[in-house]
């Protein structure tokens, strides 16, 4: 039997490899969405990201909307559930809402747990009218989550070659 520890596989200290990160969200409609679009365009020398929900629902059109406009699109994104993810090594959960938050399940292995909470886009924008004065609550919301993902890099002791200049 040959114990070489050359002739072992390679495993990659997380200080080596880029970070498993999950965007935690209610619904993973919408906020969570956003958030993973924003970390593959504008993160991705760095982060591996994901995204789900405690209680998966409907993409939100209006958030497929308002990242496209910017040039990001999360159309392919589809709403899922943690259990849905398998068994990803996550190295980073960041909750999105207080509901996901207070909800979040244990997930095994050393995992930081982060909370950044955002408003609701739907909720704030029920009260809403007009379509415009509707994507103008969206917008708000995704460029918040914008700002928020362009600093995770640093944020995680992590450097970053992407594109911030979105």
């Amino acid at each position: 039997m040959n114990t070489d520890p050359s002739d072992r596989k390679h495993e990659a200290e997380p200080s080596e490899r880029k970070m498993n990160v999950l965007f935690l969200c209610t619904g993973n409609t919408c906020r969570s969405q956003m958030a993973e679009g924003f970390a593959r365009k504008m993160c991705s020398d760095s982060l591996q990201a994901y995204s789900a929900g405690v209680d998966p629902g409907t993409l939100d059109a209006r958030a497929v909307q308002v990242m496209a406009e910017i040039g990001i699109d999360i159309s392919g994104q589809r709403p899922k559930s943690i259990e849905s993810l398998g068994t990803i090594p996550f190295d980073v959960v960041i909750t999105l809402c207080d509901h996901a938050n207070e909800t979040c399940p244990y997930l095994p292995g050393k995992v930081l747990r982060l909370h950044q909470g955002f408003d609701d886009p739907p909720k704030m924008a029920a009260k809403e009218t007009k379509e415009e004065a509707v994507l103008d609550v969206y917008r708000k919301v995704r460029d918040e989550i914008r700002s928020f993902v362009a600093t995770l890099p640093q944020t995680l002791g992590r450097s970053n070659q992407t594109d911030k200049n979105l």
